[in-house]
């Protein structure tokens, strides 16, 4: 599939690599110009191309992965209606406050507006088929490109189930094992930044059967 990223970061970075090397193509825009992303282009190799943010969005799945005080700007301008559209943010509301007391005081902001952080981001791309995934584990944990990686655990949650399937298939082609949390409300609110699942490193082992006797 042809995969857009909104954003031109470390998560666009590491998860850009790892779909080039399951045979996907990825299309960057920024919020500059695309002639400012030439350097992770030639970095990234064949298959990859920078573009402008419409041309991003005509991708097969979309990924949303800027930081998340510039999310709502970086949604506005493109008709969203039946996109596929991964939300790969945390909702730090008090960049670039990460620590634990940063985290803390974004979850007590998050939590007065009543709604999970892709809520939000669902409400910013109106008609979009919202997906939230890849945003639950630090990129340093997933860096290895190499045919043996582990199987790293991604949480997914969202709406419409068609698009939660194609994100879901997408992300265990590549590598990982993807794990539906169900709803935006129920599954967004147990991964997004600072929730029980959030920041937990976790491996699918696949158990052999013992040889019968």
């Amino acid at each position: 599939m042809r995969i857009g990223f909104i954003g031109a970061g470390r998560v666009t970075e590491v998860t850009a690599r790892h779909l080039l090397k399951a045979g996907h193509e990825v299309a960057i825009c920024n919020s500059r110009s695309p002639e400012t992303l030439a350097t992770l282009i030639d970095e990234l190799g064949p298959g990859a191309t920078a573009e402008t943010k419409d041309q991003v969005a005509q991708s097969d799945i979309v990924i949303i992965a800027v930081h998340w005080a510039h999310a709502q700007e970086a949604l506005k301008g493109i008709d969203w209606t039946g996109r596929v559209l991964i939300d790969a943010m945390n909702a730090h509301l008090y960049p670039p406050d990460i620590s634990l007391e940063g985290v803390t005081k974004s979850r007590a902001a998050l939590a007065r507006t009543g709604l999970t952080s892709s809520e939000l981001v669902a409400q910013w791309a109106p008609g979009a088929r919202l997906v939230k995934s890849i945003s639950n584990v630090p990129m340093e944990w997933i860096s290895d490109f190499g045919d043996d990686k582990p199987q790293t655990v991604l949480f997914t949650s969202g709406d419409d189930a068609e698009a939660k399937r194609l994100v879901i298939d997408m992300l265990n082609d590549v590598g990982f094992a993807a794990i539906d949390l169900g709803s935006l409300t129920v599954g967004g609110a147990l991964h997004e930044v600072g929730a029980p699942l959030s920041g937990l490193e976790l491996h699918f082992v696949r158990r052999m059967r013992p040889e019968s006797r």
